[in-house]
Order: C-alpha cells, then structure tokens, then sequence
C-alpha cells in the first residue's frame, strides 16, 4: 500500500461537540444509485458503519436518488446486495423501513420543498438566469474550490428589479442561497478544526432551473429529519461542509459531527470514480472473490490492521478507532489484485 499527498487546512471553531453516548449516536451512509458501487465508496461505507457498530449507535442507509435521470433502480438493488455481501448490515432503510421512511431521496421531496420554502420566505434565496456559456466561463477562471466547482461571482444577486423581469422573460432560473457574511469553523473527528472564510465557494445552487433539489439541501434536510448525530464520508466532501453548516444554521437546525476519511485512490492517484469504470464491488462478487479478502484490504489500507490480510467486517467492530485511520490517501496498487 502506497501514500498520497492530502490538503491541508486551518484550524478554528464554533461548531464542536463531544461524542453522544453510543445509544444515541445516529449515522448513515447515502449512495447515489447512478453506477456501481466501487472500491472507494465501499470503503467509506464500511467505515462508516464501523463507527456505529462500535459506539453501538445505530446505522442508517439512504438511497439519494434526488436526480432521477442519473439514478437506476437495478444499480440500487445492486447496492443493497453488494453491501451485505461485505458484511454491512444496516438498522433503518429502504428494504426495510424505519420511523423517519422513506428511506428513498426521490419520496421525500415534500420535505425538501419544505425546508426551500422556509429558506424562501427569511429572503434567503435569489434567481440565478446566467447561461450555460456564463457558467462555463467562471469555471475557466481561477478559483480556489477544487471540489465543488468555481465560485460564483453574485452575478445574479446584485440584478435590479427591471434586470430580473427582462432576464425572467427569456429564462427559467435557478434559485441560488445567498451566503451569510460570517465563516464557519467546525472540529472534524478525523481532520481536526476546520476553519472556511465568509464566502467560502460563493453562492450555491439550492433548486435547479429544472426543479430538482440541490444535494446540499436534500442531504441537510434529510440528516436532520433523520436525526443523524454523525457524518463520516470521504474528505472530497469537505469543501460541501460550510455549504451544509450555513444551511443548518439558517434553518435552524443541530449540526452533525463529521469526520471526513482520506480517500482510495487510483493507481494513478487520481480518484476512484463511477464515469472511470472504477472496481466495482459487483465484478468481484462475480470473480468469486471472498469478501473478508476485500474487507481485509479496506482495514489495511486505513490503518485498522498491521498487514493486508481476510477478516470478517464485524471482527473489525472492536478494532474500529478514528485516531487510527491513515490522515493521507492510500493508492490501489498489487497488493489490490484479487
């Protein structure tokens, strides 16, 4: 197993809580059913449900499926399956229900155009009509939000009465959050104090021009209408956390813990994704491959185990400690060929 260099980021706070006891402790892991589930993101997902297992919490999974012309109803039956074949079981979800279901982004919208309305009416919200081409335009300008795109300028925010209508005869718009002029700073459980300035990223999309929900909405809404306590994902979602913690706030809302892991990467060090026809958990249930020897490698890989060898998931549950995960990104290399 080999390293990669991770970022760095500076330190501060308001938003820090200590753990809650175990009973209390509520987490999630919420694929999108838009392709198969790859070594990365199984990965993330084990260990987020290593950390309920092991506070003895309980392990809640989503389907968000927000954007129905990506997702697939085979690819989210493969999910479930895939998941249980490594030995991931979960307490609430879309199989089997719970007392916050549904458990499928796609029946929930009431609840998002709830918390959209609330946002609307506190004048938090502005129509955004810029063009494709305007957009394209700020992506190839310099920016400093390598994971969640270019900031945007408030081209829209700052139109007159007069400029909106005659924009709003040609174009359905987008509707954008209008940041508040505040930072935000929070104590990620692998990371340490995170601190992002006002403005971090620019005004964000919270309802596309086509109607559907933005992720940053639905996954606020729905944590919080699911009471989830903790947020363990992957650390190229750490740029989506101000983003998230400003809708919290805004809506009033109790902020999750998060802890954000270092990823799996490639072995070109580029990151393991979907479009790239990245290893998929599926083709290894097909080659015959045993599941202790996948979750082995996750274990070696973040640090849980000494040496890359087969274990079962839930003899991992004892084991499970954040202050024992790898801080930098590991690289699939041969000792990933199954």
């Amino acid at each position: 197993m080999t390293s990669a260099s991770s970022r760095q980021c500076t330190t501060a706070h308001p938003h820090s809580a200590s753990p809650l006891p175990g009973a209390a402790r509520r987490g999630r892991f919420a694929p999108t059913p838009s392709g198969r589930l790859h070594l990365g993101n199984a990965r993330t997902a084990l260990l987020a449900w290593l950390q309920m297992r092991n506070a003895g919490g309980t392990f809640i999974l989503r389907m968000e499926d927000i954007d129905r012309a990506r997702s697939r109803l085979d690819i989210a039956a493969e999910l479930l399956t895939d998941l249980r074949w490594l030995g991931i079981d979960w307490d609430e979800g879309p199989d089997i229900g719970g007392p916050y279901a549904p458990y499928t982004q796609s029946e929930r919208e009431a609840l998002y155009e709830a918390a959209y309305e609330r946002l609307q009416q506190a004048g938090l919200l502005y129509p955004c009509y810029c063009s494709r081409a305007e957009l394209t335009a700020i992506a190839s300008a310099p920016h400093g939000l390598p994971a969640e795109g270019p900031v945007y300028p408030g081209t829209c925010r700052h139109l007159s009465p007069a400029e909106r209508a005659e924009r709003a005869a040609r174009k359905q718009p987008a509707m954008r959050f209008s940041l508040p002029d505040r930072p935000v700073s929070f104590h990620d459980l692998v990371l340490g104090w995170q601190h992002f300035p006002a403005g971090y990223g620019g005004d964000f999309i919270v309802k596309r021009a086509d109607g559907v929900f933005s992720y940053q909405l639905a996954v606020v809404a729905d944590d919080a209408a699911m009471h989830i306590t903790d947020v363990l994902r992957g650390d190229d979602l750490l740029d989506s956390t101000p983003r998230q913690i400003w809708l919290y706030e805004a809506l009033g809302l109790p902020v999750p813990q998060f802890a954000h892991v270092p990823l799996l990467l490639g072995p070109d060090g580029r990151r393991l994704a979907k479009r790239d026809g990245a290893i998929a958990i599926a083709e290894l249930r097909r080659l015959g491959v045993r599941p202790e020897r996948v979750v082995g490698q996750f274990a070696y890989s973040c640090g849980l185990i000494d040496r890359p060898e087969p274990v079962a998931a839930r003899e991992l549950i004892p084991l499970f400690d954040l202050t024992r995960l790898n801080r930098i990104p590991s690289l699939i290399d041969e000792a990933w060929r199954m």
